[in-house]
């Protein structure tokens, strides 16, 4: 699959739900509405839709949420894409925020999950508790270990607030150093409405790297993954330290990548609404109806974001495409 720009897609970010058992202030509103549970793509659907993107190659996808954990029986889809690795799959992943792991991570190893990311926004576990509203750290950081324990390489992604977490950042890159985690920096990104005020949580990642230059020698990193991330090498660890900077530094150029929300709603780009419909397509038409609606998709993919924090770029909540 090629766009209009030459962009070749080969990873897709699969949605399983909008749900999520954490309500963090930079992606959702305190009080959410979300899809009834019957104009979700059942997993048999989403399989079928896995195989037709597998054959017009796509090498990697990642589940997403909401939290895909949270979703009841997630782990008969994860076993029937996992034995796709190898054959047209070279990677299977996962995206979640961790509070499910303990139960899921010898699991996920077992169905051929190598890596995850795992959301943690920060250390101390009051504000862990005011970021995600309700969650419990002690939870995340249990689970965090079971995965470990399994087998799984761990990346932590890490939001950028300034004003909330922004002292922690040492701590953080100490922490993962210490266990072999890599850890991502992201910038906050303008997805759908929430109370937070987005300009006064905005920090540009230059700054904190320029910060974190002083206290650790990092040296830019040749390695690359199927997202937009730039890397570091962590001298002092050895583990690497990722940025995401959708605001200060657009990456739209090297994208390879949509997004399938779970109702199998199929978007170009996280930061516009441009979208295909493939639910009722692939129920009425099948494989061969579901490829032309990608190519149709493909040619009106956006050529980059227009992020602009005094406004959402997006209607939708990043919960609902998983970021």
């Amino acid at each position: 699959m090629v766009d209009s720009f030459g962009r070749r897609i080969s990873y897709v970010r699969l949605s399983v739900t909008d749900r999520c058992d954490l309500r963090c202030r930079y992606c959702m509103a305190e009080r959410m509405t979300f899809m009834p549970r019957r104009d979700l793509l059942s997993y048999e659907e989403m399989l079928a839709l896995a195989h037709v993107l597998i054959e017009r190659g796509v090498r990697r996808i990642r589940l997403t949420g909401g939290e895909p954990l949270v979703r009841r029986d997630v782990m008969w889809l994860i076993d029937r894409l996992g034995a796709r690795i190898g054959s047209g799959l070279d990677e299977l992943t996962l995206t979640t925020n961790g509070t499910q792991l303990a139960h899921h991570a010898r699991a996920l190893f077992d169905a051929g999950v190598r890596r995850i990311n795992v959301s943690l926004d920060s250390l101390d576990p009051e504000r862990f508790a005011y970021i995600t509203r309700r969650g419990d750290l002690g939870q995340v950081l249990g689970g965090i270990q079971t995965a470990a324990e399994a087998g799984l390489a761990i990346k932590i992604n890490m939001m950028a607030l300034a004003g909330v977490n922004e002292d922690e950042f040492d701590a953080m890159l100490a922490w993962c150093g210490t266990r072999g985690f890599d850890l991502t920096l992201i910038e906050t990104m303008p997805l759908g409405e929430v109370e937070d005020h987005r300009p006064e949580r905005y920090l540009a990642l230059d700054t904190v790297l320029a910060h974190l230059q002083q206290g650790w020698t990092l040296t830019a990193s040749m390695h690359r993954t199927s997202g937009p991330a730039r890397y570091y090498d962590v001298g002092e660890s050895g583990i690497r330290l990722g940025l995401i900077t959708p605001m200060s530094h657009n990456f739209c150029a090297g994208c390879n990548r949509i997004r399938i929300a779970a109702t199998g709603t199929v978007y170009g780009c996280l930061g516009h609404d441009q979208k295909v419909e493939l639910r009722d397509i692939l129920r009425d038409g099948g494989p061969v109806a579901v490829a032309a609606a990608l190519d149709r998709l493909l040619g009106g993919k956006p050529e980059r974001h227009q992020f602009d924090l005094s406004r959402p770029a997006s209607t939708r909540h990043m919960s609902v495409t998983g970021g």
